[in-house]
């Protein structure tokens, strides 16, 4: 055999090797931008629900106005995510993600401009779409870069999400309250700084992710559970996503509502327990992803949204002191079960990293603008302290995770596989 054949065969035996390296290793960078661009959307897109009370005022809103607000918005983020998912599967978009910022760019100027409740729903719609392509994407880019540690690439990802979440109410309570809604129209300009990290990860995703997806296809196995107990499983988990984003739309959209009518606290007091409340959020979030790497994620699943029943059930009869307190104590709890559902998802249906991104975080949008938009109407008839007497109970459904299969004890070698590709793969689910 010649030198230059020699060298060829070597380098073909390397470049297979090369790739398992970098398949199997974890890219912090990548997940720390899009942690980062995570944060940055949810924080534009939480000015929503966090001036609530002064478009509640400027506008003569109900509270089943502001319920259908938050639908309109979620409602759109959610039903095009399954879509996205499905989509980028098959065929990978990896300029999608700035792309998706511009539509959150173009609806929070004109949320800014809006002068009526019409143009205000359209604005909130337009947010949503931004919303309904950055979240699975950027949820399918976290699993390529996380290697053997998919929970704690998720939880990072969404942690970035959560402190965007619990920033909103802060940016509102410093620059809406003091300059009115219109001042929106200049946090717009957060979502240029989103679009310029998104585009240098679009450029990894498409130089560096598309690899990593050709050579995880050898990773690919099944789960080893019959399609019933996947199935099973898979509504166990929406159901459970449904008790947790349910509850928490009683928080997020009317949170502030609550502690102005129940305690008389001022609007910009109000909107720092909101931001409390979100902080508590991150922190849990933070913690789900490495707990249930190390511990298993069907029993976190379980203590987390089971465990904060008892919780739950004291808020409505708490003084202002020990609703703070308890408040906290949901939000680390509630929030710990995310990043777990997303993995646990993804490992019952492995090859299907986009759809079960898609479905999750879009149902879980879907669940908290229908929550906030039933809780309105009920709010309305009934009062606000009622509410939180009623959701109280939702955490009670916890008691499904005993139908959830072991996954860990099923055999599959691909769990700690970084992301896989779904061509011609037969429908499992």
């Amino acid at each position: 055999m010649s030198p230059a054949s020699s060298s060829a065969a070597a380098a073909g035996e390397a470049a297979p090797a090369d790739a398992s390296k970098s398949a199997a290793s974890t890219t912090f960078w990548v997940i720390c931008a899009v942690s980062f661009s995570h944060l940055l959307n949810d924080m534009m897109q939480s000015l929503l629900p966090a001036i609530y009370p002064t478009l509640k005022q400027s506008l003569h809103l109900s509270f089943a106005q502001i319920g259908f607000l938050t639908l309109s918005f979620q409602l759109t983020a959610s039903l095009l995510q399954p879509v996205v998912g499905v989509v980028a599967d098959r065929r990978p978009m990896p300029f999608s993600l700035p792309g998706g910022a511009v539509f959150t760019l173009v609806g929070l100027l004109l949320l800014g401009l809006a002068q009526n409740y019409a143009m205000t729903v359209i604005a909130a719609c337009v947010i949503g779409l931004g919303s309904s392509v950055f979240h699975p994407e950027c949820s399918r880019v976290a699993r390529m870069a996380a290697g053997p540690r998919p929970g704690l690439a998720q939880a990072l990802f969404q942690v970035g999400g959560n402190v965007g979440s619990a920033a909103g109410p802060l940016l509102a309570a410093m620059v809406v309250a003091v300059y009115g809604h219109t001042s929106i129209a200049w946090c717009a300009l957060i979502a240029v700084v989103s679009i310029l990290v998104l585009g240098r990860v679009g450029w990894w995703y498409k130089t560096v992710g598309l690899a990593r997806i050709r050579s995880a296809r050898a990773a690919i196995a099944s789960t080893g559970l019959p399609k019933s107990t996947v199935v099973r499983a898979i509504c166990v988990l929406l159901a459970l996503i449904f008790s947790k984003f349910f509850y928490l739309a009683s928080i997020s959209s009317y949170y502030t509502f609550y502690l102005i009518h129940h305690f008389g606290l001022s609007v910009r007091s109000a909107q720092l327990h909101l931001f409390l409340f979100l902080a508590s959020v991150a922190v849990g979030t933070m913690c789900g992803g490495p707990i249930g790497d190390k511990y298993g994620r069907k029993y976190l699943i379980w203590f987390s949204i089971l465990g904060v029943l008892p919780f739950t059930l004291m808020l409505p009869f708490a003084s202002l002191l020990w609703t703070s307190v308890l408040s906290v104590v949901i939000g680390v709890l509630l929030a710990s079960a995310f990043p777990a559902i997303v993995v646990y998802g993804q490992e019952l249906v492995p090859g299907r990293v986009g759809l079960v991104a898609g479905l999750f975080f879009g149902f879980s949008f879907g669940m908290g603008g229908l929550g906030a938009a039933l809780i309105g109407v009920i709010a309305d008839l009934k009062g606000i302290v009622f509410v939180y007497r009623l959701c109280s109970f939702l955490p009670a459904l916890g008691l499904l995770a005993v139908f959830l299969p072991n996954v860990e004890k099923a055999g599959r070698t691909i769990a700690r596989s970084p992301v896989v590709d779904v061509e011609d793969l037969g429908e499992q689910v």
